[in-house]
């Protein structure tokens, strides 16, 4: 079976067929780095590592590109609102450029933790100023800007297609429905491509232009940078569903008009929220939670990733810390189940039946595996094949962690590295580290006087078997023999 993925562009489901046989590009837009990434950003990131992981496990070769926007930007995708890194630096009394190392190593830290793989080209948005002026120069060469109050506008109306991806029709939207209105705008959907000192005072970032000293618009940068890396049309682009009718609406007039050819990308694939009972998180509205967050209240950063493969990345996911709790739990137990299995084989005799081919039931959960991410990359169908084997007693103990290892090559979950390193005393490993943070919840709960609690932890481990001993220092554990 082949590979298909929801194409934005045609609200279809599509067989991926790239432009170059057994080659894909794929572009995943980055984070801007005026703050931490919140949880639901990182969805995002989860499910382009997903699809890169799936593409390679296929046998693309493939070059995934991801931006950095470190220059200063707007609170919404439509040109309006504060400078978002120039008042992060502001706030926190440091230059722009600090203020986005600060916050581009934070969300590296992040993806790591999630065992999120990093991508081949990580481009920053101020490296690449002269790309995006020359961008600019052709797509303003074709007649498709104006130069007003300033800035230099990019007019909707030359170019026929505009708003195909987002099924717009410009004759049924009317002033300010969309974007704010802006008095230098000939039309309330054209939007910047090059600002001036006439849009901020004392702008942090601004370079020499054609049209003045400033700095780009945000839709010209992506443009711009996965072209560099991808040629002007490649694979796949990627990104939220709230870059449909604005940014990826408009990174697509800029490249088509620019370029002069089309489609400028073939595949557009987009995740859903993470919601709040207050609806979807954002940092503009306050109090959203980081992965360190979770952490100081008991998760792994794997737990996360369980729970956001538990659901398909194109279905809205109502996030609470009962569902993460559930989602801990739920991978405790597969940890369980994979443990049990390599108590009965060996790291090497898995990687034997690996080498020597998958057969026999293990070869039919691991096609059901690969049927399900095929089909749109539907992780929950796949998580299911996952558990099916591992609980499986009929199936081989070799066979079954081979198996268990190939789907793990997409899903992420770092079950390899899991199963065999708990047959030593270190505290390496997911499983000792795992055993390190249930010692702190026991700790805890025995402070809050929630002694049930505090025995189960103590009986879990047991069967897992650890040994907890309470001594003056603190509590250790040590393998049953």
């Amino acid at each position: 079976m082949a590979l298909s993925l929801y194409n934005t562009l045609g609200r279809k489901t599509e067989v991926f067929t790239p432009r170059v046989s057994g080659e894909a590009g794929f572009y995943g837009c980055g984070p801007t780095v005026y703050n931490y990434a919140h949880i639901g950003n990182l969805r995002a990131y989860v499910t382009h590592d997903v699809l890169v992981r799936t593409l390679r496990e296929r046998g693309y070769r493939v070059t995934h590109v991801m931006n950095i926007t470190d220059v200063g930007h707007l609170s919404g995708d439509n040109d309006e609102g504060e400078d978002k890194m120039v008042k992060s630096a502001e706030e926190a009394r440091k230059s722009v450029l600090e203020v986005a190392r600060v916050y581009t190593e934070a969300f590296f830290k992040d993806t790591e933790a999630l065992n999120i793989r990093r991508p081949d080209v990580v481009c920053r948005a101020t490296e690449h100023i002269g790309e995006m002026i020359a961008l600019i120069k052709r797509i303003e060469a074709g007649g498709y800007t104006y130069f007003s109050g300033g800035n230099l506008y990019f007019d909707v109306t030359k170019f026929p297609n505009y708003g195909e991806l987002a099924l717009l029709r410009l004759d049924e939207l009317e002033a300010g429905a969309r974007v704010g209105v802006d008095k230098n705008k000939r039309g309330p959907h054209d939007f910047v491509l090059w600002f001036t000192k006439s849009k901020f005072e004392n702008q942090a970032l601004v370079w020499d232009s054609p049209w003045g000293r400033g700095y780009p618009g945000w839709h010209i940068e992506c443009t711009a940078m996965s072209s560099k890396y991808l040629g002007e049309q490649f694979d796949i682009h990627a990104g939220g569903i709230d870059h449909i009718p604005i940014h990826h609406t408009n990174e697509i007039a800029q490249a088509e008009a620019g370029y002069g050819k089309r489609p400028w990308v073939r595949y557009w694939v987009h995740n859903e929220f993470l919601v709040m009972n207050k609806g979807k998180m954002s940092k503009s509205a306050g109090g959203f939670l980081t992965l360190q967050t979770l952490a100081e209240n008991g998760f792994d950063a794997l737990d996360y990733r369980y729970f956001l493969l538990g659901a398909h990345y194109r279905s809205q996911l109502q996030f609470s810390f009962d569902a993460l709790l559930g989602a801990k739990s739920a991978r405790a137990s597969l940890l369980d189940k994979l443990y049990a299995t390599a108590d009965k084989t060996t790291s090497e005799q898995a990687q034997a039946a690996c080498a020597a081919g998958i057969s026999g039931k293990a070869a039919d959960y691991l096609a059901a595996f690969n049927v399900a991410i095929d089909e749109d990359l539907s992780t929950p169908r796949a998580l299911a094949e996952l558990w099916g084997i591992l609980r499986d007693t009929g199936v081989d103990p070799a066979l079954t962690l081979a198996a268990a290892f190939r789907m793990d090559r997409i899903l992420g979950l770092r079950l390899e590295e899991a199963a065999f390193s708990r047959h030593t005393d270190t505290v390496d490993g997911a499983f000792a580290l795992d055993i390190e943070r249930l010692i702190a919840e026991r700790a805890e709960a025995k402070k809050a006087k929630q002694f049930a609690r505090a025995d189960e932890i103590r009986a879990h481990l047991k069967e897992r078997g650890i040994l907890l001993e309470d001594t003056k220092e603190g509590t250790v554990w040590k393998r049953i023999k």
